[in-house]
């Protein structure tokens, strides 16, 4: 099978498989409302925040809000998604070449993630200020520790005896670690990936919470004083679907890839 027909197979399997999740979890929480008879001005279903976004006289103007407020959101996530990742993927590889330095770092990063986030958002604010570097901040602290454990496994997952062989011949523990490490890490390295993207956009929600007082968690916070229900819970709809889709398109670009390399391996062998 050719790689271009892997890739719309995995595409198709990867729409069918997003469709049949959102399917359930529409079903499933309309079912909970009925079940539990809770108040409509309260808790919203799911035609309830349809009938918000699409066909009501504001739907406009309610997207237009809801939409550009996730877009500021995306930024953030995304700035410290990459900000925290590539500090991760620096960091394990540093790890792996120099352990002395690893015993010497690692229980600062565990001591960082342990600290729990809302305490540390005012911290960091009063050394970065009340705006965008505050969000990738803590976008990238959220990312930070479960990538750089993820990534660094799958470094010291590489076979031995390849490395041997490579050092047998003269090798250096960097051409070690570019031929060996570096490519039987990828299935961690997108596990690291797939756990990120939510984990950065949590971050951008509480740093908009708490200090930046823009995108969709400032604006969720705003709608709940406000008793604007209907808005809240369409903005955490969005976000959510976002989040799903993102971490299927991780899923999918992963299966690709490692797909790729197996079939590019086995042509060579």
């Amino acid at each position: 099978m050719s790689f271009a027909r892997v890739a719309l197979v995995t595409v198709a399997r990867g729409l069918a498989t997003g469709l049949t999740t959102l399917v359930l979890v529409l079903v499933a929480w309309q079912g909970l409302l009925l079940l539990l008879d809770v108040s409509p001005f309260l808790v919203k279903g799911p035609l309830d925040v349809w009938t918000w976004l699409a066909t009501v006289p504001e739907a406009a103007d309610n997207r237009a809000m809801v939409f550009g407020n996730l877009v500021v959101t995306l930024g953030d996530a995304f700035l410290g998604f990459v900000a925290g990742l590539t500090c991760a993927l620096l960091l394990a590889v540093v790890f792996t070449l120099f352990r002395g330095i690893e015993h010497a770092l690692m229980p600062i990063a565990l001591l960082l993630r342990s600290v729990p986030l809302v305490a540390l958002v005012p911290v960091i604010s009063l050394i970065t200020g009340r705006g965008l570097t505050t969000a990738v901040v803590m976008g990238a602290i959220v990312v930070l520790f479960p990538a750089l454990v993820n990534i660094a496994f799958g470094l010291r997952s590489s076979s031995p005896q390849i490395s041997d062989v490579i050092t047998v011949y003269g090798g250096s523990a960097f051409t070690t670690l570019r031929k060996v490490a570096l490519p039987s890490s990828l299935p961690s390295f997108f596990a690291a990936v797939k756990i990120s993207v939510p984990g950065a956009i949590t971050g951008a929600l509480l740093a908009e919470w708490l200090t930046t007082g823009q995108g969709l968690g400032n604006s969720i916070v705003a709608a709940v004083a406000k008793v604007q229900n209907s808005e809240v819970w369409a903005s955490v709809v969005v976000i959510t679907i976002v989040s799903l889709a993102l971490y299927g398109l991780a899923q999918v670009v992963e299966t690709l890839v490692l797909r790729r390399m197996s079939m590019e391996q086995s042509t060579a062998s």
